[in-house]
C-alpha cells in the first residue's frame, strides 16, 4: 500500500497551483485540515478545471476547490484522516494521498481497478477492489466522490476519450450497484489529455491508464464540522 500526505498551507496555495503538489509525510492533522480556504459548500462538479496543480490533475483542483479552511476545515481533515486510513487498510494497491481536506485515490491498470483489454468491463479483480471501496464509502457516507477516467496516448485521441468515459462510468455504476448513493458521485473523463507519467515508456503508459477518485466533504459533513461535531 502506498500512502502519502500532502500538506497545503494557505500561504503556499499560489505555489501549489503553479507547480503542483509535493507529498510531505508526517504532517499533523491541524496542518492538513486548516489548509486551503474556499467558499463553503462548493459543488464538486462545478469547480473542476483542467489546468490546476501541475496542469494535468483535475482531481487535485477539485479537492482544493472544495476546501473550507479554518477550524471547520481542521475537523473535516480529521475525518478524512480516518477515511484515508480505512481505504488504505481495505484496498491493497491503491495509492491514497491526503490533500488538504480531501483524499485522492489512484488505481493504474496493475493496482486494483482493472478492465478487460480495450474495454470498459471490469475484471473480477476490479470488481473485488470496488467491492471493498464501496464498503468504505457506505460506512463514511458523508462525503462526495469524483470518479475520473484516464488513458495513455496510444491510439487515436477520440477513441481514448470515449474509452475513458466508458470506464469512468463503469466504475460509477458499479459503486452505485453496491450501495453508494448515486447523488454522491460525479463522473468525469479526460482520455489522454492528463498524463501523469511519460507516455514514451511502457511503465509510464501503464500508470497513465488509470482511474482516479477525489473524495471531499459533503454539505452534511461541513455542517457537522461547523457545529464542532
Amino acid at each position: 500500500m502506498k500512502t502519502s500526505v500532502v500538506t497545503v498551507f494557505a500561504f503556499s496555495l499560489i505555489l501549489l497551483l503553479g507547480t503542483g503538489c509535493e507529498a510531505i509525510k508526517n504532517s499533523n492533522n491541524t496542518q492538513r485540515g486548516t489548509a486551503v480556504g474556499a467558499s463553503s459548500g462548493a459543488v464538486i462538479g462545478g469547480i473542476i478545471g483542467n489546468n490546476v496543480g501541475d496542469g494535468n490533475n483535475s482531481v487535485v483542483g477539485a479537492i482544493i476547490g472544495a476546501a473550507v479552511g479554518g477550524a471547520v476545515g481542521n475537523r473535516i481533515g480529521n475525518n478524512m484522516d480516518r477515511q484515508a486510513e480505512a481505504i488504505s487498510e481495505a484496498v491493497p494497491g491503491a495509492e491514497v494521498t491526503r490533500i488538504g481536506e480531501g483524499i485522492n485515490v489512484t488505481f493504474d491498470e496493475n493496482s486494483g481497478v482493472q478492465f478487460e483489454l480495450n474495454k470498459a468491463e471490469l475484471t473480477p479483480q476490479g470488481q473485488s477492489t470496488l467491492d471493498k471501496m464501496a464498503e468504505v464509502f457506505v460506512e463514511y457516507d458523508d462525503t462526495n466522490i469524483l470518479v475520473e477516467g484516464h488513458t495513455d496516448s496510444s491510439g487515436k485521441e477520440d477513441y481514448n476519450m470515449a474509452l475513458s468515459k466508458r470506464r469512468a462510468e463503469s466504475v460509477t455504476q458499479y459503486l452505485v450497484s453496491k450501495g453508494v448513493a448515486k447523488e454522491r458521485l460525479t463522473t468525469k473523463w479526460y482520455g489522454e489529455t492528463q498524463p501523469k507519467y511519460d507516455n514514451n515508456t511502457e511503465e509510464g503508459r501503464v500508470k497513465n491508464r488509470r482511474v482516479e477518485l477525489g473524495i471531499v466533504a459533503s454539505e452534511e459533513m461541513i455542517e457537522e464540522a461547523k457545529q464542532g461535531n
